[in-house]
């Protein structure tokens, strides 16, 4: 999960992200859905895939998304979210041992699921403690969600050799000054994400979110998957 800003527990961070609670419950549905359409035809063959993120292949991509469904629905029916550096942070371990599963997508959607389940039930004003404490609001912690759930799920895409298959414009639009608020430095964009990448600002704004995040939008992917997507 993302590292946020402390604030002062007046929702004033929720003020300045500009969403009410509905519209932002409203951005993570879809930027999960989005993210379980890319996951469609993942198998367990194809987990040894190279992602865009070079220390990750694509079993340990599922597995952080996997921990990041996790740390939403804690958030949101626990009240708190409890750090885990290790299951985060990309290495040799991570590319070396995916987590173990059948269906990996299948195991996605479940988890995807539980965590809608879950949010469409919450008190919006409730407050949450996040990463490194840091008190939130239920809206802050959504948008986070958000915006990893929605670059993570163009990884997963690039990953099965549908690049194309972008972030939806309307969502990437909404998403992107969401994204400068949640990565405003480059200390903190490591270790989930690379320098930001040059592009015209008159780009997609899909392309524009991707390169913000340390993605290149036209790079090479891997070759799709025969009889699938």
């Amino acid at each position: 999960m993302f590292r946020q800003e402390e604030d002062n527990g007046s929702g004033t961070e929720d003020a300045r992200l500009g969403d009410t609670a509905e519209q932002t419950t409203e951005l993570l549905r879809r930027a999960v859905g989005y993210a379980l359409g890319a996951a469609q035809c993942v198998t367990p063959a194809l987990l040894g895939r190279p992602t865009p993120c070079a220390a990750w292949n694509l079993g340990a991509l599922l597995s952080h998304v996997d921990d990041s469904l996790a740390a939403l629905h804690e958030g949101i029916t626990e009240g708190a979210v409890a750090l885990h550096p290790h299951d985060h942070e990309p290495g040799p371990a991570a590319v070396a041992a995916p987590r173990p599963g059948p269906d990996p997508a299948a195991a996605f959607r479940r988890r995807a699921a539980r965590l809608l389940g879950a949010w469409a039930g919450a008190r919006p004003g409730v407050r949450i403690v996040a990463v490194a404490d840091a008190p939130l609001t239920a809206t802050a912690l959504a948008l986070t969600g958000a915006v990893e759930l929605a670059v993570h799920g163009w990884d997963i895409a690039w990953s099965t050799g549908h690049p194309e298959r972008a972030v939806p414009g309307p969502l990437a639009a909404r998403l992107l000054p969401v994204a400068r608020h949640l990565v405003p430095h480059d200390g903190t964009r490591h270790p989930l994400f690379g320098p930001r990448l040059p592009l015209p600002d008159d780009a997609p704004s899909a392309d524009r979110l991707l390169a913000f995040l340390g993605r290149a939008p036209l790079a090479r992917a891997p070759a799709p998957v025969p009889g699938r997507g």
